[in-house]
């Protein structure tokens, strides 16, 4: 039938890919999945192309009906996860048949669960790419997370999976905490006194209830401004500065209280100091955080930041070797 039946949407789920890119200049953040490798990984197990639509879950997962012969996968945080309430395997491709339940129980460690359905989530591309983006209703299903009884379009399955294939626990990632987050420092971390970079980096931050596809606030410290006029342009929060482009996983500290770290949702530009961006291989890992975990941020340089993108890439080939064989 090429359908998914959703009996239960989860808390929020949505329909990512690895993202929709070329557009940041316009104010199009990427959005798509949170934890790339996880998502990356579920797709090669049943078959998929790495960029094909996956569902994200965020705490607890949804309860997926089959209607045809699929393979499926989940990986991501540690979940308890049930195929007609037996309990299965995650991080392993499954067979699965019409009637068959996929479900989750409550999340152990971690916070973003994925799963890969063979044909992939089939919903229509936007701007090169199924990722929703909620805030302004585009991509995905409709544009928004997931609701009870419902469907989703599957491509049409083919691909070369094997039932059974797992990824060795080598390679599925630590999810210890405190979650440690290798961070460039800069743009504007001129704008922090000299203790209070030392103390941004010697802190363990802990994940607020404020904590999405958007960004991650956290707290457990203040952090204190060098003194200076505020130029014109800028607004008079000594974190203001005349406007400018945020990476995605910069991080900003109004007032000097409770940092937030920009994610994969988060508006492009604005108006406050970013003192520093979280690599792009550790959203993983703060997507694999959730509220009441720590975090603590390591200072790193440009070089370690692409030899950290350039190791990933290598896990993500390692394991198409393993599961293909």
């Amino acid at each position: 039938m090429n359908e998914l039946l959703v009996r239960s949407g989860g808390l929020y789920t949505t329909v990512q890919d690895t993202g929709r890119f070329g557009y940041y200049h316009m104010g199009m953040p990427p959005s798509g999945a949170m934890d790339v490798y996880s998502a990356v990984v579920a797709n090669m197990l049943v078959g998929n192309p790495d960029d094909a639509g996956v569902l994200e879950g965020t705490y607890v997962g949804p309860r997926l009906e089959f209607t045809d012969d699929r393979m499926v996968a989940v990986t991501g945080a540690d979940v308890p996860v049930t195929v007609n309430g037996e309990s299965v395997e995650p991080w392993t491709a499954m067979r699965v048949g019409a009637g068959d339940v996929l479900e989750f129980a409550m999340i152990r460690s971690g916070c973003r669960v994925y799963v890969a359905v063979s044909g992939g989530i089939d919903v229509p591309v936007y701007l090169g790419s199924r990722s929703t983006y909620t805030l302004t209703g585009i991509g995905g299903h409709q544009g928004r997370k997931l609701v009870d009884d419902e469907t989703l379009p599957l491509g049409a399955a083919g691909g070369r999976a094997r039932g059974g294939a797992a990824v060795p626990e080598a390679l599925r990632p630590a999810l210890d905490v405190p979650a440690e987050l290798r961070t460039v420092v800069g743009l504007c971390s001129y704008r922090l006194t000299e203790g209070a970079l030392a103390s941004f980096l010697g802190t363990d931050w802990k994940v607020t209830k404020d904590a999405d596809r958007v960004g991650y606030r956290l707290r457990g410290g203040s952090l204190d401004f060098t003194e200076r006029e505020q130029p014109f342009g800028a607004g008079s929060d000594p974190a203001n500065v005349v406007d400018l482009g945020y990476p995605v996983g910069s991080i900003q500290v109004p007032g000097g209280d409770e940092p937030i770290v920009l994610l994969n949702d988060a508006v492009t530009g604005g108006g406050y100091a970013t003192i520093g961006t979280v690599i792009s291989v550790d959203r993983d890992r703060i997507a694999q955080t959730k509220t009441g975990d720590a975090v603590r941020f390591t200072s790193v340089d440009l070089d370690t930041a692409l030899a950290a993108r350039r190791d990933r890439r290598e896990r993500i080939e390692r394991v198409r070797r393993e599961i293909a064989r």
